[in-house]
This record gives C-alpha cells, structure tokens and sequence, in this order.
C-alpha cells in the first residue's frame, strides 16, 4: 500500500515507568541472532550517494526527495514478531537496511514516524513488532538483526516488493528504549554500519566497550524512565573514544523525546537523516551537520558530545 502521510503516533507510557522497574524476566532468547554479513569497508567515493546537495530545510523539511511505499510482514515470520518494511519507489539500486525495534510494552506503532521518513530520503528500513511485548534488551536485539536477515532474504526473492533493493553490506540498527539498548547490543557484535539508540534503556552486563560502529545516541533531558545519567550518558562514555559518536540531549524531553511523538521533527530529522545518510550511504556532504556547528546554540539541544571530525 502507499503511505501518503506521516502520522504522529499514540505512545502507551503510562504504564511503562512502572514497568519497567517491576518486571524482571524477559520474553525468552528472542530472535536467532544469525550472524549478519561483514560491513562495507570503504569510506568516501563509494558511488552510494543519492540526493540533491543537503541543507538544513531539505533536512527539515519533514520527508525526503522519495516517495515510498509500505508492505506488511507477518507475525509468523522466524526470528522476530513481523512489522512494517517502508521503501523508496522508482529505484533500481540496492540501498543500505535499517531495522528499528520498540521500547518495553510497545509495538512497532511507537517508532513507526522514522519509517517513511528514512525511507523517503533513500534506505530500506522496517519497524518490527518483538515476540513479547516484554522482551529485554539483548533478546531485542537478537530480533533486531533477524529482522535485517530478513530484508536481506526478501531483497534476494524474485517477485519481493524490494527485491534487489538490499545491499546486506550496508545495515543499521535503531531502537526506543529498550529497543535502544538492543540497538547497542546490536553495535557490540561490529556487523553494522551505523546506529541510531533512541532514549536508550540497558541494565546489566553489556559489551558496548566493543563497540566499533558508528553510533549516535539520542537523549531526553527530563527522562524519568531511563535516565540520562544512569544509561544514555554512561552509555556514551563506554563506547571507545576512537570510535566515530555522538551524543545529543534534547531540552526537557521526556522519555520518548526521540520517537516522532512530539514537537522535535525537525530536530530528530536532521540529526537521525543526517547520521545514516554520512555512516550508511558514505555521503560526506552530511558531515557539516554533525561536526562543526556549535550545536547547543540550538535551544532545543541541552548538551551534545562527539568525536568530530570523522573519517
């Protein structure tokens, strides 16, 4: 079906504070994490590249240059609980994957405004529902990269809606929440090209110590849920400092400041766009948004950290 409009979604939060704190188990081992292939290894003038030369209202305009269509995938697909896959119309070259997981007790209507957006500036992308509703991080993760195994399959069928659409050496994982803490799970493995954590939620062990891909983390500043200082900020500071990061807060958010469920469009276009569009499609002309504005001349960003300039 088309996808004619963006839609603001309804977040079900009331209860996830408390839930979060008062469950303790999990929605059992989650997807098969199957080993993904190796990243692409080339860094500039890659002929991945797609787009007019970006500027900040291109960037904040609310979509990209691409329509997009949308198909379904079922729930009783193999390694994670089905969802959405949104991909660009009238294109005829493989483009880089992200998949994109939702946070404790949601489904995949709570991330669903990155969908379109991404899609329409040139990337395969599906939002997928868990196999519970009360999957923890890692099992999220698990289903994050099978649900990338699956695009990748679907780009090899012939007669897939994004058949040849896929290339498997360029992939990306985001995630709310919980999701977010399965999209750094995702980044420890080092199978990725970038990641994109939304207001991310992790306790435990982890090994993001490890982790060598590109990462943006996108932060609440009044997040009650997860807050900053106990996982985004912490989050952040384990991840090498030679690897290629950003961390941004944004003013007064609550926990779900990252999802498309506010007043940040704008804001979250540009720097979520931005991040996929220089790590994924190798698109230098993007660096400008990330390194070299002082970014909290911006209002609406309370605190930004990077390691600029990247390569």
């Amino acid at each position: 079906m088309k996808y004619a409009s963006f839609k603001q979604v309804t977040l079900g939060v009331a209860t996830l504070i408390f839930s979060l704190t008062a469950y303790s188990g999990g929605g059992g081992d989650g997807g098969s994490g199957e080993e993904l292939p190796l990243p692409d290894t080339c860094q500039s003038n890659c002929g991945y590249e797609m787009g007019p030369i970006p500027s900040l209202d291109f960037l904040q305009a609310g979509s990209g240059p691409l329509s997009i269509s949308s198909t379904s995938v079922p729930s009783s697909v193999d390694g994670f609980g089905g969802g959405t896959i949104y991909y660009p119309d009238n294109v005829s070259r493989a483009l880089a994957a992200i998949s994109i997981a939702p946070g404790f007790t949601n489904t995949q209507s709570a991330i669903q405004w990155w969908g379109p957006l991404l899609a329409s500036h040139g990337f395969v992308v599906i939002t997928i529902n868990t196999n519970s509703r009360y999957d923890q991080p890692e099992s999220r993760s698990r289903q994050q990269d099978s649900a990338l195994s699956y695009l990748i399959s679907e780009g090899e069928r012939s007669g897939s809606p994004i058949w040849g659409l896929i290339d498997e050496n360029r992939l990306a994982t985001m995630g709310y929440s919980m999701g977010g803490g399965g999209a750094l799970h995702s980044a420890s493995r080092n199978r990725l090209s970038a990641s994109i954590p939304l207001s991310p939620w992790n306790t435990g062990s982890n090994d993001f110590a490890l982790i060598g891909v590109p990462v943006m983390i996108l932060a609440c500043e009044n997040d009650a849920t997860a807050p900053v200082n106990n996982h985004a900020s912490p989050f952040y500071n384990t991840i090498p400092a030679n690897t290629d990061k950003a961390f941004m807060e944004i003013t007064g958010g609550s926990h779900d400041c990252a999802t498309g469920d506010n007043n940040n469009h704008a804001l979250l276009s540009t720097y979520g766009v931005s991040w996929m569009k220089r790590f994924l499609d190798k698109d230098h002309r993007y660096s400008q948004f990330l390194c070299g504005p002082n970014h909290e001349l911006n209002s609406d960003i309370s605190e930004y950290r990077d390691t600029c300039d990247y390569l």
